[in-house]
C-alpha cells in the first residue's frame, strides 16, 4: 500500500501534451502563453489584469516594490504563514511587523490590527504601511473590515493569496468576491507551487485593477527593462531599450504558462474536490474528542488548501511528534502549517520577537497538523486517512 502525502500535483496527458506543444514550438520562454496564461488568470480572479513570475515569493517581492514599500515602511502581516509573508518586506528594507489570529480561521485578527494601528506611532516623512493579509489555507480573510482599518489609517493592502485561488467571500451587503479580484486591495499574489490548487511548476502572479502597477511589476520582473516606447525618450532603433528602475530576472516560461493554462481549466473541479474531502473530514471527525476542526466563517467559501487539525493534546495520550510519528507508519503523511515567523531564528535575533509575543499563535503551532488533502485523493485515500488518524487518536 502506497503513501500518501500531505498533498501533490494532479498533471494529466493533456497537461503533458501542451507543455510538449512548447518544446515543438519557437518560443519556450516570454512568449505568447505567458500573455494567454496572464489573461485567463485575470479572467477567472475577475481582476483588470496579471503579471506571472517565477514563484510566489517573487510575487510578494514585486508586489511590495510596485507599491512603493522602501526603507522606513512597515509590513503588517500573520505571524502564521510561510516566511515569504514577512521576508518581502526585508528584501524591500522595510520593517517586518505581525499581529496575531483569529482562533477561529487562523487568519490575520481585524481586531488585533485595528489595536495595533491605533497604538503604533507615526511613521516619519512619506513612509507608510502596507497590510499584507494571508489567506490561510484557503480561507479568505476579513477583507472588509480590513480595508476600513487601512483606509482609516493610510495604509495600503497586498493580499497575500498563495494558498487560496477559487476561494470567495461575500461582504455585508451580500456581494460576492473572488480571491485575486482586488476588490479591496491594490494587489494580490499567487503561488502555483506543485502543492497549490493549479501547478507551473514553480510560479506565482501578481493581480491587480491598477494598470500603473502591473506595468512597474512587469517591468521589475525583467531586470528593470523596457522598451515600450511610451516610456522611452528617443530611441536609436529597433534594439533599443532602457533599464530604468533596478529589477530583477523574475520571468516565468512558456513551458510552465502552457502547464497553468491548462490548470486553470481544470480549477473549479479542482475545488469542488478539496471541498468535498473537507466535508467527509469534517463529517468523520465532527464528535472526535481529540481534535479540533478547521472552520469556515459564514459568508467565505475557502478553497480548502489545507485541512489542518488542532490538537487537543490534553486529552490525547500522544504527543504531536507521537501521532505525526504514527500517522507516517500507516503510509499517512502529514505536515505542520507554520512554525510562527517571528519564532524563526533570523526573527529572534534581529528583531528580538521571543516566545509569549503571539500566544494564539503560538498555541495554534503547538496543535497544528495538516493531514492530506490534494484532488487527486482516491475516496479509498480519504477513507484511509480517516481511518488512520481515528485509530491513531485513539491510541
Amino acid at each position: 500500500m502506497g503513501e500518501i502525502p500531505y498533498s501533490r500535483q494532479w498533471i494529466e496527458p493533456d497537461d503533458i501534451e501542451a507543455v510538449q506543444a512548447v518544446l515543438r514550438s519557437d518560443w519556450i520562454t516570454q512568449g505568447p502563453k505567458v500573455k494567454e496564461f496572464q489573461a485567463g488568470l485575470a479572467k477567472s480572479c475577475g481582476a483588470a489584469g496579471a503579471v506571472a513570475v517565477s514563484s510566489g515569493t517573487a510575487a510578494l517581492h514585486l508586489a511590495c516594490l510596485a507599491a512603493g514599500v522602501g526603507p522606513g515602511w512597515e509590513v503588517i502581516t500573520s505571524p502564521i504563514s510561510f516566511v515569504a509573508s514577512a521576508n518581502c518586506a526585508l528584501y524591500c528594507g522595510a520593517v517586518a511587523r505581525f499581529v496575531d489570529i483569529e482562533p477561529a480561521t487562523y487568519t490575520l485578527d481585524p481586531d488585533k490590527l485595528e489595536a495595533y494601528l491605533s497604538a503604533a506611532p507615526a511613521l516619519s516623512g512619506s513612509a507608510r504601511r502596507v497590510i499584507v493579509p494571508v489567506h490561510f489555507a484557503g480561507h479568505p480573510c476579513r477583507m472588509g473590515d480590513i480595508r476600513r482599518l487601512a483606509e482609516r489609517h493610510g495604509a495600503q493592502v497586498i493580499e497575500d493569496a498563495a494558498h487560496a485561488l477559487g476561494a470567495k467571500w461575500h461582504d455585508e451587503d451580500g456581494t460576492r468576491h473572488l480571491v485575486g479580484s482586488s476588490s479591496h486591495s491594490v494587489l494580490t499574489t499567487f503561488s502555483f507551487h506543485p502543492v497549490k490548487h493549479i501547478t507551473t511548476g514553480e510560479g506565482g502572479a501578481v493581480l491587480s485593477n491598477d494598470a500603473g502597477l502591473l506595468d512597474r511589476v512587469r517591468m521589475l520582473r525583467s531586470h528593470g527593462i523596457t522598451q515600450d516606447p511610451a516610456r522611452i525618450a528617443g530611441g536609436e532603433g529597433p534594439w533599443y531599450y532602457e533599464m530604468q528602475a533596478l529589477g530583477f530576472n523574475y520571468r516565468i516560461t512558456d513551458l510552465q504558462c502552457a502547464l497553468g493554462l491548462n490548470q486553470l481549466e481544470r480549477l473549479e473541479a479542482f475545488v469542488t474536490r478539496r471541498r468535498w474531502i473537507a466535508s467527509q473530514y469534517a463529517e468523520a471527525f465532527r464528535d472526535c474528542p481529540g481534535v479540533v476542526l478547521p472552520r469556515e466563517r459564514p459568508g467565505a467559501e475557502s478553497s480548502w488548501h489545507l485541512y489542518v487539525l488542532q490538537l487537543r493534546l490534553e486529552r490525547l495520550r500522544l504527543s504531536k511528534r507521537e501521532i505525526v510519528e504514527a500517522l507516517a507508519g500507516r503510509g499517512i503523511r502529514t505536515q505542520v502549517h507554520y512554525i510562527p515567523i517571528p519564532l524563526q531564528p533570523y526573527y529572534r535575533q534581529r528583531f528580538g520577537f521571543k516566545p509569549g509575543d503571539f500566544p494564539l499563535a503560538e498555541d495554534y503551532y503547538r496543535r497544528a497538523l495538516s493531514i492530506p488533502l490534494y484532488p487527486a485523493m482516491t475516496d479509498s485515500d480519504v477513507a484511509r486517512v480517516i481511518d488512520g488518524v481515528k485509530a491513531v487518536l485513539a491510541a
